[in-house]
């Protein structure tokens, strides 16, 4: 799991290529999962909150260039 502060220090190229490999590991957990060869099925759901993590802090930073 990825903190939120660790995140923050990244630039929006390389948070936006963090996303894509976070996505891409999501949709093989779910094959695996729908195959019944999940080995950590907790990995699902810290997957899910990175990609929220790093969708957030991409948005902050859009709204704030945007004020500013």
């Amino acid at each position: 799991m990825t903190k939120a502060h660790d995140m923050r220090l990244k630039t929006p190229d390389e948070l936006q290529t963090t996303l894509l490999d976070l996505s891409k590991e999501q949709f093989n957990l779910r094959f695996q999962r729908a195959a019944g060869q999940t080995e950590n099925a907790s990995r699902v759901r810290i997957v899910r909150r990175d990609i929220a993590r790093a969708k957030t802090i991409l948005a902050e930073r859009t709204r704030s260039a945007a004020k500013g």
